[in-house]
């Protein structure tokens, strides 16, 4: 009932969606007549051929739906034909999937199509072969896949902008059909738009590209709110109408007798839009007001402040919700007069005013610059998208600066950041600076150049002297003063500047500063570590070995993994660690029993062919074997109880783990030879205290510690420690290690805490 609401309330507002199972030459037909609506030529053959070679390549193929494969490339072209651009693209997106899917070669594609054509479907192919979500896995090692396979893609957008456009396309179609897809990836699928793809549409300026992926992402992430807003929504739609015609006719009067030529009309804001303001602010549906916005539309900038004036004469403005985006535009150029007013039956609304040429770039952003242009001779003139594509080059300038994936994708996510307010400054020349509000005078040297940042000794804001932490405010006219004796960047200014920028760009300065004193220190660490846990650091310090950590971590050169574990972005058991892994897997050396045995002898057992009799200290039996010396694993903290194993390592004796601890269950096959049979003595020989470590989830309330203290306290336990974190959604979490007898104790112990008020779950660590 909710899906079919949403098509009555907004299937006019979105991009043209398709029933499944049509009839592809219908939908081509569709393409072609877009296609002919915008473009001067004529000429469709290129289009034409494209289509019957994917129809040709494609005609074995099916959708999860059902459908006949070429429907998909064909919604793809329509969704570029609706963004106007060129006939490259457009044939690029009919035939986007012929590589990877097909036995057609890319040699093909440039013999029957040109260099152009071949370029853009290559492109996409490649960032077919990228996953970019990590998924609910969260490990080391896919977040250093994803930033990798990141970095890739911004590569593959510098050298050629249409590429992600037609991804972009490819993306939306596959969001329209995604309940064709398993649960699971349906929200792997939606979280990934949300988090990358979301933001690029924004940051390229593709609102009407973005709208619809922001909806259909949080259709599939968060369906109970998304269906309980279509609901609520359509419930009072006939009022909303109504309201929204009142002072869309009342404006129109106004501005019709001002003498301002105009297209003026209203639309509710779109669903994700909507939550977003819902969380943000904590308010319910029936507490957010300005739920829609009027557009007014105009020939020139002049009429745009001319029809400004008549809209404060005729309602109240809310004081500070004026914004002026004609003047200072947004980091994707997006330009407007946005104004938030008191309508008459005392309800805020918003309203928009641009002309049809801002309103053409709001709506197709980037991809405006790709619709032909004719010139005197007939040759395609191009529009100018450089100013939209500085974050792209920004975000190359830290590919070739950062070693760091994990922090590379850090600074990524930050700069991709849906939510992110702006701040608008001016240099002492009058050049405007856009900066994330809350920024700093740092952050405003640092955007001007590293060079002035880090010789920065102070600043003057509006001609006064301010010291170098004074939070910039909109307006502000900003000088920064340097000096040649200036020692650098303090480590302190990390705390201060709001700017991603401006945090790369000092601890670029630091790394740089100090990399002899940290490769030094990295040489002695990684030394230490290799003598404590008898490693032969020489057999492992070989190329291909050194090579793969490099590649593994995404630095250039050994010195900077040295410089990398001296200021401690990395540590040297990890490096260690996997240049072992990479050569037990070169030797394939596979541990026999006897050299297992060895290694149990070595941690102080007494070896006896028979199971042992007496007592363990540990509570633990191995192999049949009592008196082992063992260490209880963190990762895991096993009790009394619990399905354990054992598993020996080099030179630190055996620890024991739980059967479903995480770092058992992803060995290395390799390594899975060094487990062996553990079990618990009998309960009466288990005496003692072990530690356990749980995760405590639940809503945040004043009195919660308290109560769980309180619980743990009552039933004579020792809490070794808790540590607590909030999220933003006011999720705690506790991480609490306390001491027990037994399995069945800590079971208890956890009965008896899930009955607190607010607390949603409890887990065991396992891992």
């Amino acid at each position: 009932m909710a899906e079919e609401k949403f098509e009555e309330i907004f299937g006019d507002g979105k991009m043209a969606e398709h029933q499944e199972f049509v009839n592809p030459e219908e939908l081509y037909q569709e393409l072609i007549g877009r296609v002919q609506k915008y473009h001067p030529s004529d000429d469709i053959s290129m289009i034409e051929k494209a289509y019957r070679i994917a129809s040709d390549a494609h005609k074995d193929q099916f959708r999860k739906s059902g459908e006949p494969y070429i429907i998909h490339p064909l919604n793809v072209a329509i969704i570029l034909a609706e963004l106007e651009l060129d006939k490259e693209t457009i044939v690029a997106g009919i035939l986007h999937d012929v590589v990877e899917d097909t036995i057609m070669k890319e040699e093909d594609l440039k013999r029957e199509f040109g260099d152009d054509v071949a370029l853009l479907v290559d492109g996409v192919t490649k960032l077919e072969r990228i996953p970019l979500s990590s998924g609910a896995d969260q490990s080391d090692e896919k977040l250093e896949m994803q930033a990798e396979n990141l970095r890739k893609m911004f590569l593959a957008m510098a050298k050629d902008i249409r590429v992600i456009m037609i991804k972009l396309a490819d993306r939306l179609h596959n969001m329209r059909t995604l309940q064709y897809k398993k649960p699971e990836s349906r929200q792997r699928i939606a979280k990934e738009t949300l988090e990358i793809y979301c933001p690029i549409a924004q940051r390229l300026g593709i609102s009407k590209v973005k709208i619809e992926l922001d909806d259909l992402s949080l259709k599939y992430l968060e369906p109970e709110v998304y269906y309980d807003l279509v609901e609520k929504i359509s419930v009072r739609k006939s009022v909303r109408e109504k309201y929204i015609q009142s002072i869309v006719d009342e404006v129109s009067e106004h501005i019709r007798k001002a003498g301002i030529k105009a297209k003026i009309d209203g639309r509710v804001k779109h669903f994700f839009s909507i939550y977003k303001k819902m969380k943000n602010q904590d308010k319910t549906l029936d507490q957010i007001y300005d739920l829609f916005a009027v557009r007014i539309i105009v020939d020139t900038v002049r009429d745009c402040y001319a029809a400004l004036g008549v809209i404060h004469e005729m309602y109240k403005p809310i004081p500070g919700r004026f914004k002026d985006y004609i003047a200072m535009p947004k980091e994707n150029m997006y330009q407007s007069l946005h104004t938030t007013l008191i309508g008459n039956s005392g309800q805020p609304f918003e309203i928009q005013i641009r002309t049809f040429e801002m309103h053409k770039a709001a709506e197709y952003g980037i991809a405006a610059h790709w619709k032909y242009k004719e010139a005197s001779d007939g040759k395609r003139v191009e529009g100018q998208e450089e100013e939209k594509l500085v974050w792209l080059r920004q975000i190359l300038e830290w590919q070739r600066d950062m070693s760091d994936n994990r922090e590379f994708m850090k600074l990524l996510k930050n700069d991709l950041d849906l939510f992110s307010d702006n701040v608008y400054c001016f240099t002492p020349t009058g050049e405007v600076k856009n900066l994330p509000a809350g920024s700093t005078t740092i952050d405003f040297a640092y955007s001007i150049h590293s060079a002035v940042g880090n010789r920065m000794v102070g600043a003057r804001v509006n001609d006064k002297l301010v010291t170098i932490d004074y939070e910039i405010k909109n307006g502000d006219r900003i000088e920064i003063i340097t000096s040649q004796n200036s020692k650098g960047p303090s480590r302190d200014w990390l705390k201060v500047v709001k700017s991603t920028q401006a945090k790369n760009k000092i601890n670029q300065w630091f790394k740089n500063e100090l990399k002899e004193d940290n490769i030094i220190k990295g040489k002695d660490l990684l030394t230490s570590y290799c003598k404590a846990r008898a490693v032969n650091l020489s057999e492992l310090l070989k190329n291909e070995y050194m090579e793969a950590v490099m590649r593994k971590y995404g630095f250039r050169d050994w010195d900077s993994v040295l410089a990398a574990i001296g200021h401690g972005a990395l540590k040297e058991g990890q490096v260690v660690n996997k240049m072992q892994e990479f050569y037990d897997r070169d030797h394939k050396k596979a541990l026999t029993n006897e050299e297992v045995l060895a290694d149990i002898a070595e941690a102080g057992a007494s070896i006896a062919a028979r199971p042992a009799l007496g007592h363990s200290k540990s509570g633990i039996v191995v192999r049949g074997i009592a008196d082992l010396s063992v260490r209880f694993s963190k990762c895991c903290s096993p009790v009394p109880g619990d399905e354990i194993v054992g598993f020996v390592t080099r030179g630190r004796g055996i620890s024991i783990h739980r059967t479903d601890c995480v770092n058992m269950m992803n060995l290395p096959e390799i390594e899975r030879v060094r487990i062996i049979d553990a079990e618990w003595q009998a309960p009466e020989d288990t005496t003692g205290k072990y530690v356990a470590e749980i995760d405590i989830y639940a809503n945040n309330r004043n009195g919660l510690l308290a109560d769980i203290s309180k619980v743990l306290t009552e039933k004579n336990i020792g809490i070794l420690s808790m540590n607590t974190r909030i999220s933003r959604q006011g999720l705690a979490t506790l991480q609490t290690s306390f001491e027990v007898e037994s399995r069945e104790e800590l079971n208890n112990v956890i009965d008896k805490l899930r009955q607190i008020e607010s607390v949603v779950d409890i887990e065991r660590a396992t891992g």
